[in-house]
């Protein structure tokens, strides 16, 4: 039986939990975190399986990492670039993800890779969905930094309505469930100056690979 979404311009998608503000109380040490990672993983523009360069800056860290180059989009033990392994999650990001997923109604959430998107102005996210992971019973946790952005949540099918959210700085977004391959995206990022990330927004996606 196919499942769908329903909502209206009035109501958020079923299986979708706007948690605003959640992620402030964590902000000077996820910054400070993201900073190391960021060192020793730096920011890169991947090319689709297609050959299309990523209008976002991507790293990750965890136990594996995604990438997408001419052989297809997957999860990687190790760094491209380096050929060393990811740098590790550090515990505040992976407490800051679980605890999400609780208040979200998604407990024993346990994430091994952490997805790190820079956005800059005019940057965007097509409608696509995460189905690159072993195990889908798991939800996605989406952490949003920096300059606002509106983000698209979709259903099961690209043709489906989609819903906007506009997404502040500290605001985390949690999908999971029936609703876990729902096609989402990002809208091109518009141009502007956060006080403490400056003319970008930083995105970190929470998910159980393997």
């Amino acid at each position: 039986m196919q499942l769908f979404l329903q909502f209206n311009a009035q109501q958020k998608p079923k299986g979708f939990v706007l948690l605003e503000g959640y992620a402030l109380p964590y902000e000077a040490e996820l910054l400070e975190e993201l900073t190391k990672i960021i060192d020793a993983a730096p920011l890169r523009h991947m090319v689709t399986p297609g050959g299309y360069g990523m209008s976002v800056g991507t790293s990750s860290c965890g136990q594996v990492g995604w990438v997408s180059d001419k052989n297809g989009y997957r999860y990687s033990e190790s760094d491209p670039e380096s050929e060393k392994p990811w740098p590790a999650m550090p515990g505040i990001l992976h407490k800051l993800a679980v605890t999400a997923a609780e208040q979200a109604r998604f407990p024993d959430f346990s994430p091994d890779a952490c997805l790190i998107n820079r956005y800059e102005a005019k940057a965007k996210l097509s409608l696509h969905q995460d189905k690159d992971e072993q195990d889908f019973s798991s939800p996605i946790v989406s952490v949003s930094l920096g300059l606002p952005a509106t983000f698209l949540f979709g259903g099961l099918e690209r043709k489906d309505p989609v819903h906007r959210t506009v997404l502040s700085h500290g605001d985390i977004v949690v999908w999971g469930g029936p609703n876990r391959l729902a096609y989402h995206g990002v809208s091109p990022v518009k141009a502007g100056f956060h006080p403490k990330l400056g003319a970008c927004r930083i995105n970190l996606t929470f998910r159980k690979a393997l």
